[in-house]
């Protein structure tokens, strides 16, 4: 009886009505926060779209015919990379539509999984077995179109583990995302002549400056700048290996490289670092469309 009629008194108190006063608005901060992130990504998405739907090809750059950004577009890959790797093969030709990539995520979100079902062949890698139970979802994956391994890859594992798989010397696209070690999982593959490299470099580094981080086999990227490699260094790497840096996404994200008996004049030159070169532009990532899914495979042709 006491405590219910000291805490009807707390209630009538001028302090107590003050702590709900607070309480009630930090509630309604917290809600207009919330607001205010939703209102963000929307922004930021609306940002992106026009950007890439009515400026791009009106900018002086990225109008120019030879140059690549213009021509992306989203279906499973995390950027455009999907419409520039159409349009790099709508020039070059294809061979035998066979690509290998390292790192594939859960399957549904990367560089090749539109083309798996465009009745492409290939090879995944990947740390993580999320991809598996993607792959084991899908009867029309189940016909041999698709190998895959789960590994952590190295410098020093990578070239068996192609072998293993049977990824051919000569096949059409190589598409590279393991966030720290890239550069030295593509020295490493120099037996391997893909036509197509595809590779993920640091835009935070100017574009003249040849920069890699220290290998170290286990090493994760932390989420930090302290990552992969500079443009300039990759641009120098694929020149070792014979392949040309053409263009890269508008993002800042993907650096992608063609087989110098395949360029000509179909792309934009001087292919260096200082002239392809995209800063980072995070905040145009996004996903448009609804929620991922590997597209029904069609009959190769």
């Amino acid at each position: 009886m006491l405590r219910k009629m000291l805490a009807k008194i707390a209630r009538c108190s001028p302090v107590y009505q003050e702590l709900l006063q607070i309480r009630d608005a930090v509630n309604d901060m917290h809600a207009d926060i919330s607001d205010i992130h939703t209102n963000i990504g929307a922004i930021r998405a609306m940002e992106a779209i026009r950007c890439y739907d009515l400026e791009l090809e009106h900018h002086p750059r990225y109008r120019e015919p030879r140059r690549l950004h213009c021509y992306a577009f989203q279906v499973n890959s995390q950027n455009d990379e999907d419409g520039i790797i159409h349009e790099i093969f709508r020039r070059i030709d294809t061979s035998s539509r066979v690509f290998a990539e390292v790192g594939v995520g859960d399957g549904t979100e990367n560089n090749t999984a539109f083309l798996l079902s465009q009745g492409w062949k290939g090879f995944w890698i990947d740390g993580s077995d999320a991809f598996l139970r993607t792959i084991n979802a899908r009867r029309d994956l189940q016909n041999g179109c698709l190998r895959s391994c789960v590994s952590f890859v190295e410098k020093e594992n990578i070239a068996a583990l192609f072998e293993k798989l049977g990824v051919p010397k000569n096949f059409d696209l190589l598409s590279l995302d393991i966030d720290q070690n890239t550069f030295y999982i593509w020295e490493a593959l120099r037996e391997f002549a893909p036509r197509v490299v595809v590779v993920e470099y640091n835009a935070t580094i100017p574009p003249d400056i040849d920069w890699k981080v220290q290998y170290v086999a286990n090493r994760l990227w932390d989420g930090t700048l302290n990552f992969g490699a500079s443009l300039k260094a990759f641009e120098k790497l694929g020149s070792q290996l014979g392949y040309s840096l053409v263009g890269c996404d508008f993002t800042g994200t993907n650096a992608f490289f063609v087989r110098n008996d395949l360029v000509a004049d179909k792309f934009a030159d001087p292919f260096t670092a200082e002239n392809h070169y995209e800063p980072p532009r995070n905040h145009y990532l996004h996903r448009r469309g609804h929620p991922r899914a590997i597209l029904d495979r069609q009959q190769a042709g």
